[in-house]
């Protein structure tokens, strides 16, 4: 009888420790299964899911770049799309609302792995973290550069593909390059300002354009432009005195599908004939699609740079 109460014993305790190995390896591999990559940005430090599958997309410089990665995403703000980026406000992806109004509900129905942001949707941080892990991923125009390389960067790490950002990465600094050549060959000052309706504003070094003169090299015709997201209030009296070898003007009417671009017909009127941009033809209409909507993506930054390029031929 004692042997055989031993023997019970010993089946019991032996049943309990697989029990618990298995439990073990259970927990292991659960715990396994999720990779994280820790992502410092603006707003704070968030652990990210590697290849998240359902994505929420605000920033439209990151879906840019999600774009030129073939990565698919979930949802997106359709009513702000880039041309070059229709093909999201298709019925396959989800409208989460507006840059500035997402639409939560939307949001919380998609249950969403990340949700990327930039500075239109800073304010609604907190709200959306609530929802999901949310990262931040807006450019730093006095770092452009730097931010811009770190934001893909960071993408590229997420999804694993950290090959072929690079190789995009070494392509535009190429571009960048060859561009800073006919920049030093051509010696022309530029300016460049925003359209909108009627008025206009100009940008300078380290604001929301300054890529052409912090990153290209262009020399500022006014070293002295306020920074801010809305740029310097000016007239065309002002653009005529400065005088620019070049002016670059963006179409915010056009960017926010106001209608066909009228910025043509505002700024060369007969005060501007005065200028040499408008006498000797160097007023460049540059992409709102890039410059203003969807600036710090893997596309939109070697078309921008680019289009600075060709105003230089």
């Amino acid at each position: 009888m004692k042997k055989f109460l031993l023997g019970c014993i010993i089946a019991l305790i032996a049943v309990l420790v697989v029990g618990c190995g298995t439990n073990d390896e259970g927990e292991e591999n659960e715990n396994s299964e999720v990779e994280t990559v820790t992502v410092e940005h603006e707003l704070g430090t968030s652990d990210v899911m590697k290849n998240p599958e359902k994505i929420v997309v605000f920033d439209m410089g990151s879906l840019d770049t999600l774009d030129k990665l073939g990565i698919e995403v979930t949802g997106v703000p359709q009513s702000s799309m880039p041309s070059y980026l229709d093909k999201y406000t298709g019925d396959e992806y989800e409208n989460v609302g507006g840059l500035k109004e997402p639409d939560f509900e939307k949001i919380a129905e998609i249950d969403p792995d990340l949700i990327i942001i930039s500075d239109r949707q800073s304010e609604l941080y907190d709200q959306l973290e609530e929802l999901s892990t949310t990262i931040h991923l807006g450019v730093d125009t006095a770092n452009y550069m730097e931010s811009f390389e770190n934001n893909v960067k960071t993408i590229g790490e997420i999804f694993e593909k950290e090959t072929e950002v690079e190789e995009a990465l070494q392509d535009i600094e190429a571009t960048i390059e060859e561009t800073k050549e006919k920049v030093n060959e051509s010696r022309n000052n530029g300016l460049v300002i925003l359209a909108n309706d009627d008025k206009i504003s100009a940008y300078g070094p380290s604001s929301r354009f300054g890529i052409i003169h912090d990153v290209i090299g262009i020399p500022a015709v006014d070293e002295g432009i306020e920074v801010s997201t809305h740029g310097q209030n000016v007239s065309f009296e002002y653009v005529v005195e400065q005088n620019p070898d070049l002016l670059y003007v963006i179409d915010r009417g056009a960017a926010i599908g106001e209608g066909e671009s009228a910025a043509k017909t505002i700024v060369e009127n007969p005060l501007m004939e005065r200028s040499k941009a408008m006498q000797n033809d160097d007023i460049y209409y540059l992409s709102p699609d890039y410059w203003y909507l969807s600036g710090g993506g893997l596309i939109s930054v070697e078309e921008m740079v680019k289009e600075i390029a060709e105003s230089l031929s």
